[in-house]
């Protein structure tokens, strides 16, 4: 259970720091408390579209990662960042990535800072 509390936070955190440092990709509120919680809650639809989505669509694309040397994994990266807006979309949640290029280089900055926070914040269950 604190493994998904961790990654759960470890997600708003890397999509914070996307939201803060792209302009296309936005999260709207009333307060800050509710841009909090907008947040968490996109995490988690983040997090379920990796779990859920993300394992099977990579092995789809497994010719592709061995003929790119893994570079597609950029594009599914981006692809899985545009689900989770076409999701909160859907859940009423005030996320917005706004084009296909800024979901690449958002996901390059999730990746990147979930990835640094994952190895400081504890993992233990």
């Amino acid at each position: 259970m604190m493994n998904f509390v961790v990654k759960t936070l470890a997600n708003a955190g890397a999509l914070g720091v996307a939201i803060w440092l792209l302009q296309d990709i936005t999260l709207t509120g009333e307060s800050t408390g509710k841009k909090a919680l907008t947040l968490i809650l996109v995490a988690l639809v983040f997090g379920l579209v990796n779990v859920l989505v993300k394992p099977i669509v990579q092995l789809l694309t497994l010719p592709l990662f061995i003929l790119t040397l893994g570079l597609i994994t950029l594009v599914v990266n981006a692809l899985m960042l545009l689900l989770t807006s076409w999701l909160a979309e859907q859940f009423d949640l005030s996320f917005h990535v706004e084009g296909f290029w800024t979901a690449v280089l958002g996901g390059l900055i999730i990746s990147v800072v979930s990835w640094a926070l994952n190895v400081v914040l504890p993992d233990g269950d």
